[in-house]
């Protein structure tokens, strides 16, 4: 992996990061505002939010905290209608993890409408106003999805929380490949990444306050990395001069730990059929939905 760029490389730039207010989300922030850039903190608690960004290299003020519930549709248009300055970088971090079957606000499958479809949503609304690139936040998880176009939503299948989870991650890849193709088609000179962190010890694995810990907790410590670690792939996305639709990850243990590389996206992720679909699929879920 190359260097990172100084802090004089990314001055002046803005950087709009949801879900930045903890793991992943935070330390990609806090690494930014050091090498000079100016953070929009998307977050769902801006109380939280405003904590974070009083921490974050830089001048005082000059970091934005703004309210953004991904699992809402109405507040992703809130959101977007209410951003008017340009964005260098959006980088689509947050996401959410669960083992049962729970439904956003507009009744999606909370995995895929919080992790996929109010990141698309986001996205495409604020394209006009993205000059550098977008970074969408997958994982390696992908290899295990097995998007049904037909059942997006979980409504005529038995739900499989972990399955629904790798569906997500492979939504958030193949969404990065399609809109990479868009954008070249149309001569932008925004290119579309994704990152995938590797095992990282965050607060998307903690479950509810009443759950057990079972071997998978008592082993993450252990196995995972710190998310300063984690945010390495997707800061490599962020600043390396690399193509469009390049997919980056650790460097070792099977791209689970440490530094940064460009890694091999799964061959369903790869399909441009399944690609389209997903595409159109989205943009008729995201219109349907109410608007309140």
């Amino acid at each position: 992996m190359t260097n990172l760029p100084s802090a004089a490389d990314m001055a002046g730039r803005t950087i709009l990061i949801t879900g930045a207010t903890s793991g992943i989300g935070r330390a990609t922030a806090s690494a930014v505002a050091a090498r000079g850039a100016r953070v929009i903190l998307a977050v769902r608690n801006t109380d939280k939010g405003r904590r974070v960004a009083v921490d974050l290299p830089g001048l005082v003020g000059s970091h934005l905290v703004r309210e953004l519930d991904l699992a809402d549709l109405a507040s992703v248009r809130r959101f977007a209608d209410e951003t008017s300055e340009q964005i260098d970088v959006l980088v689509n971090n947050a996401g959410v993890s669960e083992s049962t079957l729970r439904r956003t606000t507009d009744g999606f499958e909370s995995q895929f409408g919080t992790n996929h479809l109010g990141h698309f949503l986001l996205t495409t609304r604020l394209l006009p106003q993205i000059t550098s690139r977008v970074v969408t936040v997958s994982s390696q998880a992908e290899r295990m999805g097995k998007l049904n176009l037909d059942d997006l939503n979980w409504r005529s299948r038995p739900y499989a929380g972990g399955r629904a989870y790798a569906d997500s991650k492979l939504a958030n890849l193949m969404f990065t490949l399609e809109l990479d193709r868009q954008l070249r088609a149309a001569d932008s000179p925004v290119r579309a990444l994704a990152a995938h962190p590797g095992l990282v010890v965050t607060p998307i694995y903690d479950g509810p306050a009443d759950k057990k810990p079972g071997l998978w907790d008592r082993l993450l410590p252990i196995l995972g990395q710190d998310p300063k670690q984690g945010a390495l792939p997707v800061l490599y996305a962020i600043t390396e001069e690399l193509p469009g639709g390049t997919f980056t990850g650790p460097e070792h243990l099977f791209h689970m730990r440490g530094g940064a590389q460009v890694i091999k996206a799964s061959a369903a992720a790869r399909s441009t059929t399944l690609q389209a679909g997903l595409w159109s699929a989205s943009e008729d879920l995201t219109r349907m939905a109410p608007t309140r």
